[in-house]
């Protein structure tokens, strides 16, 4: 259980932006340690230190699923949501045409995430549009590609070292004719992470050499208070091989 000192540094979390000044994030920065160990994210969630969780669906995510964009061919469009924590977006997404697999590297927030979408559900889990799974992004093999992958707070975590990495795994799990949603956490001026200092042109640098390119992008009006001016929401698809 937490302390309640560590409840207190969660709750100020969701008020705050997700800097330094936020005494969640410093927490936050304690316990990964400098690395993005799976050990040093289990112990936030152990903690409580989850200064990323809103404790409900992205409003990005509803006004999505709303807008009737999104991808949805019967039973068989399949999504990816990559660093899920207590999976609100899962459940959001599912549905409407949609079956979608809430990753997580950290077993007790897949285990919250069980929970709470059992319990939203009434004790229905919802097998039938989606499913939360432990296992790390960059190692994980689906049994085939996914048609949609929404990424949020997540490339933000990783390690500026890393990116290069998370963007051919998401070249690897997504489908050629697939669509890839980053909602961006555009963080700047701090001296450490997570969340570490995020631009467009980093996603670009990463994403563009593998053939993504912006079919749309606006800031996201609907952000969270905390995190209003912060945030841009993009659609990536693919371009032929020949195009670059």
């Amino acid at each position: 259980m937490a302390s309640s000192a560590a409840v207190d540094v969660a709750g100020a979390g969701r008020q705050q932006a997700l800097d330094g000044s936020n005494p969640a994030v410093a927490r936050l920065r304690e316990l990964i340690g400098g690395h993005e160990s799976t050990a040093g994210w289990s112990r936030c969630w152990e903690e409580g230190v989850t200064p990323w969780d809103l404790g409900q669906p992205t409003p990005a995510v509803v006004e999505l699923v709303q807008s009737g964009t999104l991808p949805a061919a019967g039973d068989a469009t399949t999504v990816l949501v990559p660093g899920c924590g207590a999976g609100y977006d899962v459940v959001a997404l599912s549905g409407h045409g949609r079956f979608v697999v809430g990753l997580d590297v950290c077993e007790a927030a897949i285990h919250k995430a069980k929970q709470l979408s059992a319990a939203a559900a009434g004790g229905d889990v919802g097998s039938n549009f989606f499913a939360f799974v432990a296992a790390d992004f960059f190692t994980w093999e689906p049994p085939e590609p996914f048609h949609l992958i929404f990424d949020y707070t997540f490339f933000c975590a990783l390690h500026p070292s890393m990116r290069a990495a998370w963007a051919r795994r998401m070249a690897d799990l997504l489908r050629l004719d697939g669509e890839l949603i980053t909602l961006m956490y555009l963080a700047e001026g701090q001296e450490a992470g997570p969340p570490f200092n995020t631009t467009v042109l980093d996603y670009e640098e990463v994403l563009n050499p593998l053939g993504f390119v912006i079919t749309w992008i606006e800031d996201n009006e609907v952000a969270v208070e905390p995190r209003k001016g912060m945030e841009k929401i993009a659609r990536w698809k693919r371009m032929a091989k020949s195009d670059y």
